[in-house]
């Protein structure tokens, strides 16, 4: 990469993830182990599992010879030089482990050619562009681990799979929504023989290492009577059923239907049971409770009943077919019901479903389509999260070039002419919906100059929860995932601050929405 993309990605803006994971640097450095999950020094808690914990003190060993004061506990929104370039060198050496899971995929693939473009698509995935050098995370590192353990399955070593995919959770738990397909899959490949009997020896192998690394993860906070902590961390369900900017999911669809229901009842008098604290939640991108004003509220029981009994129709599929090509679409699946149908969904955690989906992109036409429209709006809904000038250009360039380095040859390998009516109608619909991103992007872009009053800033009075580190004047393009607007007085011509954000994420809630139902048939009547 050029010396350019270097000074860019060290000298772009900051979200709060960036400060998070500083401050988790000084929580496992000034700390003991024994209140790693308890401190509340700064509101960016340690909440990810104790193998990331682990990984951000090994990580803090050099950066306090680099810079005392980067870990230092108290010494809160530092961003200093030498904790900037310190940070993102990391994020790029880790992502080591991904470059070279993608290497090992192009050995002993049936067309190398092919796969060597998927490889590269995924180690310069737009995605991991925005989250991770930008936005900043270590999903290259954590997708690397997935990748690897894909990788042990694709060639036949399933202890070795799930033995890394065990590791895998223990850095986040994130990827507990794809852990039903490797549970089937491992048990059914591995410990099962083809006439149904239990390989006792195999199951127990299997045990033993998953539980071993538990062990090593938990073991500690487990002695020291931590577990219920630990475990209120990892899953703070006090959250509201949408994220500040809606994920582009089936819950942002019911959220956009329920206030259009709700303006159609106050525009017209329809008798409509309206409940008043539904009527300004989830409109300016608060986080909280989202309260609907018309429809029924969703509750996280709610969601994760659903998620489970759409999950467990590929299940039985993979059960019967206990194939890799078959657990790949199954994982892939898995988390893309996860995505869809979760509770406090992350905009970014549309990688679980873009990174295993690539592995599938040239089997045929069909998984190609599915793949080109889950890309293309899932990478396009994590472009608020770069919302400075310089990072619009970047993100518009760089999604473009690998569009065309990716798509167009893949396309090339499997395209198929639509040979009837359905087929060619569904075809161009496809297409109409592709074309509407660029004029999408016109007018999230645009949205500025059409209002005549100045748009509400970010909240930054002392006391607030909403952290510092959006300095854009327009609330609008600040859709930084903890960013909480400051509610406006009335009449000040900021209710609409929203809409772009809104508008955005219900055109790629439409994509993904179809292309999960497309790769669901695909799926369920493959052999």
């Amino acid at each position: 990469m050029s010396p350019q993309y270097f000074r860019l990605m060290y000298h772009t803006s900051r979200s709060t993830d960036f400060e998070v994971h500083r401050n988790w640097l000084a929580i496992t450095h000034s700390l003991p182990i024994s209140k790693w999950y308890y401190d509340t020094t700064s509101e960016w808690t340690l909440d990810y599992p104790p193998f990331f914990a682990y990984f951000e003190w090994m990580l803090s060993i050099p950066a306090y010879f680099i810079d005392k004061r980067i870990v230092d506990l108290n010494n809160l929104n530092y961003g200093a030089w030498s904790v900037v370039a310190y940070q993102r060198s990391t994020v790029i050496l880790t992502e080591l482990v991904l470059g070279v899971a993608v290497l090992r995929f192009i050995r002993g693939s049936v067309d190398p050619s092919t796969q060597r473009i998927i490889s590269a698509s995924l180690f310069l995935h737009p995605g991991f562009l925005i989250v991770d050098h930008i936005h900043f995370q270590y999903n290259g590192f954590m997708f690397g681990i997935l990748l690897w353990s894909i990788l042990m399955a694709r060639n036949g070593n399933l202890l070795a799979s799930g033995a890394l995919f065990a590791v895998l959770l223990n850095f986040k738990h994130i990827y507990m929504y794809q852990a039903p397909a490797y549970f089937v899959y491992l048990l059914r490949a591995f410990c099962i023989s083809p006439n149904g009997h239990i390989l006792l020896p195999r199951f127990l192998s299997l045990a033993n290492i998953v539980i071993a690394v538990f062990v090593l993860s938990i073991g500690p906070f487990f002695l020291m009577g931590q577990l219920p902590q630990l475990l209120s961390r990892l899953f703070p369900f006090k959250r509201g059923l949408n994220h500040a900017y809606w994920a582009p999911n089936v819950w942002a669809l019911v959220t956009a239907l329920d206030r259009v229901l709700l303006k159609v009842a106050q525009k017209t008098g329809v008798n409509l049971a309206i409940d008043a604290a539904g009527v300004s939640s989830t409109t300016r991108g608060f986080v909280g409770d989202t309260i609907f004003a018309v429809l029924p509220n969703v509750k996280p029981i709610h969601t994760f009943i659903i998620t489970i009994l759409i999950q467990s129709v590929y299940l039985v599929k993979l059960w019967r077919t206990p194939t890799y090509k078959s657990f790949v679409a199954a994982l892939t699946l898995c988390g893309y019901t996860s995505y869809m149908f979760g509770w406090h969904v992350h905009e970014k955690a549309i990688l679980l479903v873009l990174v295993p989906l690539s592995l599938l992109s040239a089997e045929n036409h069909a998984y190609f389509r599915t793949f080109l429209i889950a890309s293309v709006a899932g990478i396009f809904s994590l472009f608020p999260l770069l919302f400075t000038p310089a990072e619009t250009l970047v993100k518009l360039v760089y999604s473009c070039l690998w569009i065309i380095l990716v798509i167009v040859p893949l396309n090339k390998r499997v395209y198929e002419f639509p040979r009837t009516l359905p087929s060619v109608i569904l075809d161009y619909t496809e297409k109409a919906y592709l074309a509407g991103f660029p004029l999408l992007q016109l007018f999230v872009s645009l949205f500025p100059l059409l209002r005549s009053t100045p748009l509400a800033t970010p909240s930054s009075t002392a006391g607030s929860t909403a952290p510092s580190a959006c300095v854009s004047t327009d609330s609008f393009t600040c859709p930084d995932p903890d960013i909480q607007l400051q509610p406006s007085a009335p009449g000040s011509g900021s209710a609409m601050e929203f809409l772009p954000l809104m508008v955005t994420s219900v055109y790629c809630a439409v994509g993904l929405t179809w292309a999960f139902l497309r790769l669901s048939v695909i799926y369920l009547r493959s052999a």
